[in-house]
């Protein structure tokens, strides 16, 4: 029995409907698998400098100095970058808003393994004398500008492409690259610390900044078949896109603005002191052997990977601020137990330790930073607004973090004072979290 002409339209429509459907999955898995491998790169590179700073750089680029005040300036060289990542935040998300979201991307990738890879083939301060830490900060600034620019970039072209109701799953490939980028980094780190001191001090660091080349190929290669999401081309093709973005967040966008920037005290500043300073003060305060460290840093990455996307689909479910006012209280709470299990200096407890620091406190709130940051400006200036207050968050929280934990030990001699200055960071976040608005059920393709 044949169909009649308007069975035939309906059946067409509906074969039109799944092919869209099927195509739009594709490409936000496309997105998410891209996105996720290259800023798992982008983020090796970065953590790679991290690890570094508390456990090679005082003895290789600042060695001239008392070891104590060493420590204290290769902490300040890795901190330098956030200062430079808000600026390119603005300037890759101005190009990103008016122009394209994948093309900045290419960009960032290449800016930021070239310099890690550069700073592989670095002469130390003995053989160079003050241009080595020079040229050291030089290339720290320049994966400033990079990160500044590739995060917001990395998070919108998966959101943007994800349907509106698994944002937050799908926005989490983007994060989970920040635990995976550690994990990567920190094996790396501590095979090659498997070597004599001697050998690993005058090359063995470098291996794994020179193999980040290879990874940035990798990298581009992926992001080559992304597309910039429907919504955003239809805006460029009917010059609907910003002509001045970073204007237009500022007239229209300042008080989400700052509450984003602040609304990560507790998930940046816990999650720079657990990793970052905690690094320097188990190996030089606590005497503990680097490899300790190390392997406890790769379980607790490898917690926050898998967690991660746990926390950002209960956020589909029941919304982006439950979810991260959780993690924040959370992180406030595990102050105190964190130094008290690290001071124990057994390696269980060790590992309990940053477990809980990152495997629940910074997935339930890193994990979800995508969507949460995204959502919240409207398409003409996405770019350019999630960026600057994502990076504006870096140096309000982040930058100080480390050095305010060094200057607390010194002054009081103990770690209770750092824990009270992430409490204190926890509260500030639930206070701005309360105060944003809940965007799990927004259109933002409009």
């Amino acid at each position: 029995m044949s169909q009649k002409p308007a069975d035939l339209e309906l059946s067409s429509r509906s074969e039109a409907t799944r092919a869209s459907t099927a195509e739009q999955l594709s490409q936000v898995r496309r997105a998410a698998r891209a996105s996720f491998i290259g800023t798992t790169i982008e983020w090796y590179d970065y953590f790679l400098y991290g690890t570094a700073s508390a456990l090679i750089f005082p003895r290789v680029f600042f060695s001239n100095l008392s070891p104590g005040v060493a420590t204290f300036a290769s902490l300040a060289s890795f901190s330098v970058s956030w200062l430079l990542r808000p600026i390119g935040g603005v300037v890759f998300g101005h190009f990103g808003d008016r122009f394209s979201r994948k093309k900045m991307l290419m960009i960032t990738l290449i800016m930021m393994g070239g310099s890690t890879f550069l700073i592989g083939v670095l002469p130390s301060y003995a053989a160079a004398g003050i241009f080595a830490p020079i040229l050291l900060i030089l290339l720290r600034m320049v994966q400033g500008l990079a990160l500044g620019g590739e995060w917001g970039g990395a998070a919108l072209i998966v959101v943007e492409h994800a349907p509106p109701r698994r944002r937050g799953l799908y926005g989490a490939a983007v994060q989970m690259g920040v635990p995976a980028g550690l994990l990567l980094s920190t094996a790396v780190v501590a095979l090659a610390s498997t070597l004599p001191d001697e050998a690993f001090f005058s090359w063995g660091w470098r291996v794994p900044f020179l193999l980040s080349i290879a990874l940035v190929v990798v990298g581009y290669w992926l992001r080559t078949v992304l597309e910039d999401p429907k919504a955003f081309r239809q805006q460029v093709e009917e010059t609907r896109a910003a002509q001045l973005p970073i204007a237009e967040v500022l007239a229209t966008a300042k008080r989400k603005t700052i509450l984003l920037a602040l609304v990560q005290f507790a998930c940046n500043t816990g999650y720079y002191i657990f990793t970052v300073y905690s690094g320097s003060y188990a190996t030089e305060q606590l005497g503990m052997p680097r490899s300790f460290l190390l392997e406890a840093l790769m379980i607790a990455a490898a917690v926050d990977l898998v967690m991660q996307p746990v926390f950002a689909a209960l956020s589909d479910r029941i919304g982006r601020k439950p979810v991260y006012i959780f993690g924040s209280l959370f992180i406030g709470a595990w102050a105190f137990p964190f130094f008290a299990l690290l001071s124990s200096e057994t390696q269980p407890l060790v590992w309990l330790a940053m477990i809980g620091a990152l495997g629940i406190g910074h997935a339930a709130t890193g994990g979800i930073n995508g969507p949460l940051y995204t959502e919240q400006y409207p398409l003409r200036m996405r770019y350019t607004g999630a960026s600057l207050a994502f990076q504006l968050s870096g140096i309000v929280t982040s930058t100080p973090a480390p050095l305010v934990a060094v200057w607390l030990v010194t002054a009081t001699g103990n770690t209770d004072s750092i824990s009270v200055y992430v409490i204190a960071s926890a509260v500030i976040s639930v206070v701005c979290a309360l105060l944003l608005e809940e965007t799990y059920r927004k259109r933002i393709d409009e």
